[in-house]
């Protein structure tokens, strides 16, 4: 008997770009400065990195908003790029805008058609409707909130701050797992809320807090979101330490190897 044809067909979702590094972005992308639209598209590129930054189709920019400014830069990856002030209404964001002149030769017909804007020094940015803060959102990066039933305890200087067998674990695309922890497994008489504050695109406004006892403090070691974004929203106010800033951080009975991150200070 003739075995029958296998006719199955593997479809990707999402097929990989042809460079990883320089993605073109479906949604629409809008940048203000003093409530001016500075920049509007639905063909913006995205420049992958840490931060990402979007780069805009110069027929979608609004090019009376740029001056030319004399600063230009060397990089080594993308080549010489020149700059713009941005200028609306009486503000002026000194250098905020740039594109590459001669970029390498993998991006030849590429970003040297694209303009971007320094994010600091735009008013707002929008995706589709919504306003997102920090830096662009990069579809290759990805977070999964899992709870668990690990062990984990965390010790300064001989004081248990907390100890749980139900963290909210929560896995970021080049970042280490972070173990969120309900209060009541907290000792939260240590800590005291601080005024530090950050923000995340992916995850949204965190407040922190200090350990401080009668001889030491410790400054910003865990934080909280109140309101987190709706695709992280199982880490509502639960708290997560810095396990990079602290000895003593053990999961499962094994001290918890310090990463090096930019909290690492």
């Amino acid at each position: 008997m003739q075995k029958p044809e296998n006719n199955h067909k593997t479809v990707l979702c999402f097929p990989q770009a042809e460079n990883p590094v320089w993605i073109p972005v479906p949604k629409r992308i809008r940048v203000f400065l003093s409530s001016r639209l500075i920049a509007d598209s639905t063909n913006t590129m995205l420049l992958r990195g840490r931060p990402p930054v979007y780069y805009f189709p110069r027929k979608d920019v609004k090019m009376d908003f740029l001056k030319k400014s004399n600063h230009n830069n060397q990089s080594e990856k993308y080549g010489k790029a020149r700059h713009w002030h941005v200028e609306a209404d009486e503000k002026i964001a000194v250098n905020a805008a740039w594109s590459y002149e001669n970029p390498p030769e993998e991006m030849a017909g590429g970003i040297a058609a694209y303009i971007a804007f320094k994010w600091s020094e735009m008013e707002t940015w929008m995706e589709e409707e919504e306003v997102v803060r920090v830096h662009p959102r990069d579809p290759y990066s990805r977070i999964d909130v899992i709870r668990s039933s690990r062990k984990v305890k965390i010790e300064y200087e001989g004081l248990e701050l907390a100890e749980t067998y139900c963290p909210t674990i929560l896995f970021e695309t080049g970042l280490p797992a972070r173990y969120y922890i309900r209060r009541s497994d907290v000792n939260i008489a240590l800590l005291k809320p601080s005024d530090h504050q950050t923000e995340c695109p992916y995850k949204g406004m965190a407040s922190h807090f200090s350990l401080e006892d009668d001889e030491w403090k410790l400054e910003n070691i865990a934080w909280t979101y109140a309101y987190p974004n709706q695709e992280v929203a199982a880490i509502k106010d639960l708290i997560c330490f810095y396990a990079e800033k602290l000895d003593d951080f053990y999961v499962d009975g094994k001290r918890l190897p310090k990463a090096d991150t930019p909290w690492s200070g």
